[in-house]
């Protein structure tokens, strides 16, 4: 299972909205056959691991990290392919967390006299599909923050200036993360002050969907965010913009606008609309207003906070949270499951819900 784990993982960016997962099949106690979900709308990881096998599947075992699917979908049910090919036994890690699905597909397969166990590394797998188990269950966005902060807590200077807090090797962190999360997303401040490209810069990558949160609709006509004109340009804005003859400039660059009630936008309510469009996940970015909401609402489900050995000292430079306060120690937010990283002179506190 630890195996099929590892493999599962291999297919991080490129499978979403789907799960990431693995397989391996086992006869004799020798590995015959493994595979992993490569592409979205590809072949799932047992169609791979079974097809690798081949005749010598028959009446051998199969790990797989999730419950095999037993619904057809883009491709046609794994419960039904492990069936066809005689696997005596299928040892499953998690089951699917779809509550409308979740079970028939170990069901199908103890029906056809086929042993299921269930369970096994089953918090690993979780762990692996924190994305997904959240997308699955309740239609909405996983949220990841990520920031690069000096030792004492800036994130730009009080001029603005933020190029650059971290090293490479943060940065490189970065950009993997860019290309893990379907969305990245910004204020509106950022675009109009640093004109992100918001790209993944990563060998075989793949360019997130751009989300940016402008209340009022003040992006730029020529920015870079405006002018990619692929239709992953996404700005959410307040209803009363709808009118606006920004409007229809935007949409003509394929600028999709999402609206929302008012101008002070809840950030669950942001989730739920990238919910609706497919994005499983998203990465924040920032700015400070954007961040100091998303904690004070109780929205991360992770993070990544990187430290560099820099200190401003100044008052006046920009903080990455800000605008709430609490009276006592104990009453501020703590982050839990904390995973320390080390990037060269860097560091990061990486946590998870």
């Amino acid at each position: 299972m630890a195996r099929a784990l590892e493999l599962a993982a291999l297919g991080e960016g490129a499978v979403n909205p789907n799960p990431l997962v693995g397989a391996v099949v086992v006869k004799n106690n020798k590995v015959i056959g493994e595979g992993y979900h490569k592409k979205y709308g590809g072949p799932h990881a047992e169609v791979f691991a079974l097809e690798m096998a081949g005749e010598e599947a028959r009446g051998a075992d199969i790990y797989v990290t999730l419950e095999p699917c037993s619904h057809y979908g883009k491709t046609p049910p794994c419960a039904k392919k492990i069936i066809e090919m005689g696997i005596k036994r299928c040892i499953v890690a998690s089951l699917d967390p779809n509550p409308l699905v979740s079970g028939r597909g170990i069901k199908m397969l103890q029906e056809a006299g086929i042993e299921v166990i269930t369970g096994v590394m089953d918090k690993e797998a979780k762990e692996l599909n924190r994305v997904f188990m959240k997308y699955i269950s309740e239609k909405t966005s996983y949220l990841f923050l990520k920031c690069g902060i000096t030792l004492d807590g800036k994130i730009a200077t009080k001029t603005g200036n933020s190029k650059w807090i971290t090293n490479e090797l943060a940065r490189e962190k970065v950009q993997k993360l860019r290309n893990k999360y379907m969305g990245i997303m910004v204020g509106i401040n950022t675009v109009i002050k640093d004109d992100p490209s918001l790209t993944a810069r990563i060998e075989n990558g793949r360019d997130p969907y751009r989300i940016v949160i402008d209340p009022n609709l003040d992006i730029p006509l020529e920015s870079k965010f405006v002018n990619f004109q692929d239709g992953k340009s996404i700005v959410i804005t307040s209803e009363n913009n709808r009118e606006k003859e920004k409007v229809s400039e935007l949409e003509e660059r394929k600028v999709k606008l999402v609206y929302l009630e008012g101008t002070d936008f809840k950030i669950s309510d942001i989730l739920k609309k990238t919910g609706e469009l497919g994005i499983d996940g998203i990465l924040l970015e920032g700015g400070s207003y954007l961040i100091s909401k998303a904690f004070e609402e109780k929205a991360i489900d992770g993070g990544e906070i990187f430290i560099a050995p820099k200190i401003l000292g100044d008052e006046k430079a920009i903080s990455f949270v800000k605008g709430f306060s609490v009276e006592n120690i104990a009453d501020g937010f703590e982050l839990e499951n904390v995973k320390i990283n080390s990037y060269g002179n860097n560091v990061s506190m990486e946590f998870y819900r």
